[in-house]
């Protein structure tokens, strides 16, 4: 890993940047800052020093976290004592997904192509990009796909016969599934508390617009979309 030349070398007291903001640098291997007291989602990681541009060996001090902040979410931020600069690799932010840094002689932003949306920009002071605001998603405040316990998905002899049906029925409300109980249509069945259903929290969950479509059709029919599944290795209530 290394500094760039701009950077590394460059004192805070010489670069006018303060401690709390961040320099946008596309000479670093990562994220790295050297403020212990911004970081959450804290891993500890094996101690590897990191050489700025004049071969000046500067240790990682064993932690690699997140940093969250009204105006700033990093994930995998190297923790470097020694550091002068917080400072932003631009090639771990392409790293993180489908965006887009520009830069100008006056700004910087960074683009989240598939939304569309600013996620970052920036200002140049002093021959540096300092950025005003930079929101990367955060794999473990977001849900990712990685992260994911799926295990409360899966129904048991141990679950609730109310939950059993609330699953079978698409994740139905539970006003409806009491009615339903009501009348008896159900059986037996004993009502008790759903509103812990991960299913239901994570279809609730915002997603990015689908892709512009470019299928046209002229007349009815021409384009058809199904949503084919089955046949179900459970038998239904009436017995099909």
């Amino acid at each position: 890993m290394s500094a760039s030349s701009s950077i590394g070398q460059l004192p805070h007291s010489s670069s006018g940047v303060s401690h709390s903001e961040w320099v946008l640098d596309s000479g670093v291997s990562h994220y790295m800052s050297p403020d212990s007291s911004s970081f959450t989602f804290v891993s500890l990681s094996s101690s590897i020093p990191v050489m700025i541009a004049d071969d000046t060996p500067m240790p990682l001090a064993g932690v690699v976290g997140s940093i969250v902040t009204p105006h700033l979410s990093l994930p995998n931020v190297y923790l470097i004592p020694n550091l002068e600069l917080n400072l932003a690799f631009v090639g771990q932010i392409y790293d993180s997904g489908d965006y887009l840094v520009m830069f100008s002689g006056s700004f910087c932003c960074v683009q989240d192509l598939q939304s569309q949306k600013l996620i970052g920009t920036g200002r140049m002071e002093n021959g540096l990009y300092i950025l005003d605001e930079l929101k990367v998603p955060i794999a473990a405040t977001v849900a990712a796909t990685t992260t994911i316990d799926l295990s409360s998905f899966h129904l048991s002899s141990s679950s609730s016969s109310f939950y059993l049906w609330h699953s079978r029925l698409g994740h139905v409300s539970s006003s409806r599934l009491r009615f339903l109980a009501s009348t008896g249509a159900l059986g037996n069945l004993k009502t008790c508390d759903i509103s812990d259903c991960s299913g239901c929290k994570l279809a609730k969950f915002f997603a990015l617009p689908f892709n512009q479509s470019i299928s046209v059709s002229s007349s009815p029919f021409d384009l058809i979309h199904s949503d084919v599944w089955g046949p179900s290795p459970i038998a239904t209530k009436g017995g099909s």
